[in-house]
């Protein structure tokens, strides 16, 4: 249901590491003893909280960020282990896009958390005050765990909440690293824990009444199965549920800028990301270039150990979803008759029975294809030509996914009109595969629901409370 790819006993969780198929990880179950105690911590410790001045939560989370933005390097290594990513890229997610978003979220807490006061009246003092809405249950996934986690945890704790994380068994490391960082920076017992559960915990925890929001980054099924956690209770959900993101390469494109954004939006963390470019619409008239210079720059990449510096494509998450992949691929070529573009023998670490995958460009392909309508979470980048704008749009919204898709033109103003037309949370020109912590992390559709960053952010994890004050009788 929720839990990621790992080897579990009945007492312990085991993260096997998709590096070399040893157990990198070990950490026992949470207890129902420990449960309760977390419930009943977090809620005493949130009351006291919020009363803690927004500047106050201010300093606490930046010495927190700072302590984790420090130890990059180590934590990168640690993510490589547990993950997969090549280590030339891991420490960036938390010294780049971790940082950047925990930061901006920190800088425009004291203005999006004030109180709002409304037009005058005599005799009456109005205003609107937002208050934090309680405890938040976090459900965080494994491809981006410091990104996710950090699109949530930061801004929920200067909103006044408290947090209880649960981590992906596949990176439970990241919990211990929030809860060291949160420590040293003084910040009061109870307001961040973590909890390794289990599915039948997990929903537990759910519907217990202490429990005020849930917020849940995953695959569709996992969040439906939130939503039937939650039931009848009136708490919110923020689901960020996946997608199968478009681009469309116009015939005004910059061609080799595009090419080189583009596949690096498809094949980065192994196309392991939920706005990760899934498939690409190309005008007929920049098709034959577009392609040529695609598969040639596909053929760069360096697949092997993510240990070694060298290596700019690591295995996916596990061997099974590496067998997907290549399910899904092998049906498009044989059952829809899609033309692979990539040979794989290029690549002597991609392996059959082994989490290491070869990254492939496909041709010919169309709709009828599962390749190009349902997710596929990997280094595969489906190419379909149209001819014109008309028809980019109707394929790009032919879709049950709405988180990102992108544009790459040197019209503005086209850009523009047909990002009107687009059914997506966000809307690129020239730009993939990137969160501004500016601009609200949201999507439609199967995609999910509800805002992370930007002011939109604070609003989920807040509730208006109106004060109406009469001066005099």
């Amino acid at each position: 249901m929720l839990q990621s790819s790992t080897a579990a006993s009945s007492s312990q969780v085991r993260t096997i590491s998709p590096v070399d198929g040893s157990v990198y990880v070990e950490r026992p179950w949470a207890s129902e003893v420990e449960i309760e105690a977390a419930l009943i911590k977090a809620k005493k410790a949130q009351r006291e909280w919020k009363t803690i001045p927004v500047a106050e939560r201010a300093a606490i989370c930046r010495k927190a960020v700072a302590l984790l933005v420090d130890r990059a390097e180590q934590l990168g290594t640690e993510l490589t282990w547990q993950m997969g990513r090549p280590i030339r890229y891991s420490p960036m997610e938390i010294r780049n896009g971790f940082q950047e978003r925990s930061q901006y979220m920190i800088d425009i807490a004291e203005s999006e958390l004030a109180d709002l006061e409304v037009e005058p009246k005599d005799n009456f003092r109005r205003f609107i005050r937002k208050e934090p809405i309680g405890v938040v249950f976090a459900i965080m996934p494994w491809n981006y765990p410091y990104l996710c986690s950090g699109n949530l945890i930061i801004p929920a704790i200067m909103a006044g909440n408290s947090v209880i994380l649960k981590p992906s068994p596949q990176t439970p490391l990241i919990a211990e690293r929030y809860a060291e960082s949160f420590e040293q920076a003084g910040l009061p017992k109870g307001v961040f824990q973590f909890l390794h559960l289990t599915n039948d915990q997990v929903e537990r925890v759910i519907c217990d009444p202490r429990v005020d929001f849930v917020a849940f980054t995953g695959s569709v099924t996992g969040g439906h199965s939130i939503q039937h956690a939650r039931g009848e209770r009136f708490i919110g959900t923020g689901l960020e549920l996946g997608g199968k993101d478009p681009a469309y390469v116009r015939a005004d494109a910059f061609l080799e800028q595009t090419i080189e954004n583009l596949v690096d939006g498809v094949f980065f963390n192994s196309g392991q990301s939920c706005c990760a470019v899934e498939r690409i619409y190309v005008h007929q008239d920049v098709w034959e270039k577009f392609v040529e210079g695609f598969v040639e720059l596909t053929k760069k990449y360096v697949l092997g150990n993510p240990l070694d510096p060298a290596t700019t494509l690591g295995p996916v998450i596990n061997e099974r979803a590496a067998a997907s992949v290549r399910m899904k691929v092998e049906e498009a070529i044989h059952e829809g008759g899609a033309r692979p573009l990539v040979d794989t023998s290029l690549f002597p670490g991609n392996k059959p029975g082994t989490p290491y995958l070869a990254p492939q460009v496909l041709v010919d392909v169309n709709h009828g294809m599962s390749i190009m309508t349902e997710e596929t979470f990997g280094p595969v980048a489906p190419l379909m030509r149209v001819k014109d704008d008309h028809e980019a749009v109707a394929l790009m919204n032919d879709s049950r996914y709405g988180l990102t898709a992108s544009v790459w033109t040197s019209d503005a103003d086209a850009a523009l009109k047909i990002g009107h037309q687009i059914e997506s949370g966000t809307w690129f020109m020239n730009r993939c595969d990137y969160v501004d912590p500016a601009l609200p992390w949201t999507g439609i559709k199967d995609s999910g629901h509800g805002a992370s960053l930007s002011r939109y952010g604070y609003a989920s994890l807040t509730q208006p409370k109106s004060f109406h004050l009469r001066i005099s009788l």
